[in-house]
């Protein structure tokens, strides 16, 4: 039997958390295991300078572990502490989408996904383009096309495991039902950010930090998922380097060159 481990990056009480956990909870041994704070756009971070604790509470028909640290902390904790091997890890479903490389990178729910497959095991990301959770929890038809879809590439992965060369999926769902996956690349940018300053009640100055929408371009996953309401699928490799590229290398050899240089 599959030993299936979920996770978020927003807790508990999220109803992607419920939509992920119905989808895979027949497919094997399931263990929830999660936040117990949302810890959006936390990436691969993991907790160094306070001790972690765990807590066990019910969650629908079983038990989950909350952890308060982060969604990197869970795949730790799960392995060594609260579960032993796992043979696939599924993290979201997130509020909102992952979309983009600049998104990717600083993604909980990602991050989850790819600490597992830094450990050697198969993951998947999952995210809806939705505003807020109530969109999930009251929209049954969506709910229940996502669970659908979830169980259908899981059960897949679980088969045949992950495409070679590929680490996890970044699987992005529009906020409308729909059962067609589509391959996507990753856009480079989401969105364009801004800072903005403002004055506290005090006279203080602070800054607020947020993002507009970027117009997304045909064939990234940006566009599959908020034009075309398609779900994107994402395969992601974690190898980042690059090795046989000529200008790569000849760059290497020019700034050996400038070693030499006196006047360094």
């Amino acid at each position: 039997m599959a030993r299936i481990l979920v996770t978020n990056d927003d807790g508990l009480y999220s109803s992607g958390l419920e939509i992920l956990y119905k989808a895979v909870r027949e497919l094997g041994e399931v263990y929830v295991v999660v936040p117990e704070t949302p810890k959006s756009a936390s990436g691969l971070g993991i907790t160094l300078h306070k001790p972690l604790r765990v807590s066990r509470v019910k969650f629908l028909d079983t038990y989950a572990f909350l952890l308060n640290g982060t969604p990197s902390d869970v795949i730790y904790m799960a392995l060594k502490v609260l579960a032993g091997p796992i043979d696939l890890v599924v993290s979201g479903v997130n509020i909102g989408d992952n979309t983009s490389i600049q998104v990717i990178l600083s993604s909980g729910t990602v991050g989850a996904a790819a600490q597992a497959s830094l450990e050697g095991i198969p993951a998947i990301a999952l995210s809806a383009a939705v505003k807020d959770g109530s969109t999930l929890a009251t929209n049954d038809r969506l709910a229940y096309t996502m669970e659908t879809c979830i169980r259908a590439l899981v059960k897949e992965v679980l088969e045949k495991r992950l495409p070679k060369g590929v680490d996890l999926l970044n699987v992005n769902f529009p906020d409308t039902p729909t059962k067609r996956f589509k391959l996507a690349r990753p856009a480079r940018v989401r969105f364009i950010n801004i800072i903005e300053e403002r004055k506290d009640p005090r006279g203080g100055t602070y800054y607020w930090l947020y993002g507009e929408p970027v117009e997304p371009e045909e064939g990234t996953d940006v566009y599959t998922v908020l034009v075309e309401k398609e779900i994107a699928v994402t395969p992601i490799s974690l190898s980042f380097y690059i090795l046989d590229s000529r200008e790569v290398v000849e760059f290497i050899e020019k700034v050996n060159e400038r070693l030499g240089e006196k006047n360094l």
